[in-house]
């Protein structure tokens, strides 16, 4: 009788490990970048054939200063630049978020003949803008206020895919990140509405992407009652209801850029907003207000006019249809409502748990999704007050992995004959996979050519969901998911790189996303909109984006902007190089006081643990990690 033993091997010893996982490490990395480099060699001559008529080097210091005379009504304007921070601790059986936002602020000057000079706040720790919240909470709590912890999809159940350790709970959560946006875009708002505020606004985040991002946030109307605080809260008397939270979602009223477009599912809004602007109508009339002369599309808007009074939005009376009594001061509460939850969130001392609402007699948290309600209600008052004001609402984004531009108006473009190219998807599909580093790749390559500073004429943000005609007919687009596509002329976005160096002009400055507010009076043109025939709902629709076609284009708002961003970069600070001065001072007061806050809430977990009276409380309160961290460093401490 024999046995076969087979042979065990020895387990690897933990200097092998090291060694085999710096070999995956130096092969995978050697990977990706030889793929990169045969990405790199698709791009030369693309801007030859086609990205020479749409990047534009020469900005005109005149044509700035008399667009800053036209638009400000002054050549001298202030400025502020707004950046967030967020931090997360557990202390003990409580998680404490932090968020806030800081804004720098100064001012510029215009010239004909020279670049704009700028001047900056000095000391601006003290006379400089700041909110922030910080929020205790007990981590069983966490995931009933944090809407990522349920169950994806329409559902109010804890998800049970990722353990629940209060280690896990206070590392990914979301809470701070919400508060700090919310912040963001509520500081922005404040300083929109002082008497003598900034006529320029920058935000370290892209405006269209956030709009979207906000919208599909909001979009479980199932959820609204039942995961939420706002539904139901009382605002001058009156009780927050489904109707109000819908009305708020796309309340972007500006009727010279044709807002909220009459098309797709944004026709229910520009319904509302139509009867609330000119009173009750009839349908004929409603549909005259409108411009819809097809039979589709006025079918489309009978069933929402009886959908909407089925819902009790609307009342009708011998044929007409208005918005009920209660609903017309809808949008005037929202602004109460920000304003409320805002000053008690930010700027009064806190009486209560800064994120509590009273309601039905009990305090309510408000959860994420009640966050996601307030920070868009924010980002919709915040751009009807830049319209209302003449205000310039500028997003820079530093690193982006968009891809619309490949992907959507590279396509839609040119197969609609619009920009004359012989690309093909092909082509498209061997270059860099985002924007940023297929414009940052052509700079390197075309370095002669391309003149630093330089943008990418600009384009509407709609983009982001428009794409070739499923049916590949000339001058109809599709949507992107469900065939939808959001709204545009509501921002224009472009890519720039401001700065090189000296040395060697090859060496140049990362290239960044902008987006920007659009402004009708300058953006709005027959030579600068496109019209596409959008097949949806059974209807045909029409879509007009704004798209400046090629650098011969006028756009004088493009130049203010690229004269401005100019001015406030700098090359001597190595951190600053082609990025913008006044978010980078607003950035680095947000750290400074990120630091300050984490150590003021390590000295109150060190005053409560060293606290005779609650030691043994505490002791019991405070996790095996934070008693083993405490005892190890005691004993380095006596070494």
């Amino acid at each position: 009788m024999f046995s076969i033993e087979k042979e065990v091997p020895a387990s690897s010893s933990l200097s092998s490990q090291i060694e085999r996982a710096g070999t995956l490490l130096q092969n995978g990395a050697l990977d990706q970048i030889e793929g990169y480099r045969t990405r790199f060699e698709a791009v030369e001559g693309l801007y030859e054939r086609l990205f020479q008529k749409i990047i534009k080097s020469d900005f005109s210091h005149t044509s700035a200063y008399e667009t800053a005379k036209k638009f400000f009504g002054s050549e001298t304007v202030s400025f502020a630049a707004v950046d967030g921070t967020e931090y997360s601790r557990p202390l003990f059986d409580l998680v404490v978020f932090l968020g806030g936002s800081y804004a720098s602020r100064g001012t510029i000057t215009f010239s004909p003949t020279r670049s704009p000079s700028v001047d900056y706040e000095e000391q601006f720790l003290k006379t400089g803008r700041a909110l922030s919240s910080c929020v205790p909470v007990y981590v069983n709590e966490v995931p009933e206020i944090d809407q990522s912890f349920l169950h994806p999809g329409e559902s109010t159940e804890m998800s049970l895919a990722t353990p629940l350790t209060d280690e896990a709970i206070a590392n990914n959560s979301t809470i701070p990140m919400w508060i700090m946006t919310f912040s963001e875009y509520y500081l922005a708002y404040k300083l929109a509405t002082e008497l003598d505020g900034p006529r320029i606004i920058f935000l370290d985040r892209s405006l269209a992407t956030s709009l979207a991002s906000l919208i599909y946030d909001t979009s479980k109307r199932k959820l609204w009652k039942s995961n939420g605080s706002l539904y139901g809260l009382d605002v001058d008397g009156v009780p927050i209801d489904v109707n109000d939270l819908a009305y708020g979602r796309h309340h972007i009223d500006n009727p010279q850029l044709d807002l909220p477009a009459p098309r797709g599912d944004y026709v229910r809004y520009r319904c509302w907003l139509a009867l609330e602007r000119h009173g009750p109508q009839s349908l004929d009339s409603l549909c005259t207000l409108l411009g819809v002369t097809e039979l589709d599309r006025r079918r489309r808007i009978e069933r929402i006019l009886r959908k909407s009074t089925l819902e009790g939005f609307l009342e009708e009376l011998l044929g007409t249809y208005g918005l009920k009594e209660r609903y017309v001061g809808t949008w005037t509460r929202i602004k109460t409502l920000i304003d409320t939850i805002g000053r008690r969130m930010f700027e009064e001392k806190p009486k209560q748990n800064p994120m509590r609402v009273w309601k039905n007699n009990d305090w309510h948290w408000l959860t994420t999704q009640d966050l996601a309600f307030l920070t868009l209600f924010t980002l919709n008052l915040l751009v009807e007050e830049c319209w209302r004001k003449q205000i310039l609402l500028i997003g820079l984004t530093k690193d982006t992995a968009a891809r619309d531009l490949k992907n959507h108006v590279l396509p839609v473009l040119s197969s609609n004959k619009i920009w004359s190219s012989d690309i093909t998807q092909e082509d498209l599909s061997r270059i860099p996979n985002t924007d940023r580093m297929m414009l940052q790749t052509l700079s390197v390559f075309n370095h002669e050519s391309m003149k630093v500073p330089w943008s990418l004429t600009e384009y509407d943000s709609a983009f982001l969901m428009i794409v070739p005609d499923f049916k590949k007919q000339l001058g109809f687009v599709s949507g992107a998911i469900r065939n939808k596509i959001t709204p545009e002329r509501l921002f224009l976005k472009s890519y720039i790189q401001l700065s090189q160096t000296d040395i060697d002009p090859q060496l140049r400055s990362n290239v960044l996303l902008l987006d920007r507010l659009s402004y009708p009076e300058f953006d709005y043109r027959p030579d600068s909109t496109l019209e596409f025939k959008h097949v949806y709902g059974n209807a045909e629709e029409m879509v007009r984006p704004i798209v400046f076609r090629d650098k011969t284009v006028t756009n004088p708002i493009q130049e203010l902007v690229m004269q401005t961003l100019c001015a406030m970069t700098s090359s001597s600070i190595p951190e600053l190089f082609g990025h913008n001065k006044p978010l980078f001072i607003a950035d680095k007061v947000a750290k400074w006081h990120n630091e300050e806050m984490r150590r003021i809430i390590d000295t109150t977990g060190k005053w409560l643990m060293n606290n005779p009276s609650l030691r043994q409380f505490v002791f019991y309160m405070s996790t095996f990690r934070e008693r083993r961290s405490e005892i190890e460093g005691s004993r380095r401490d006596s070494f």
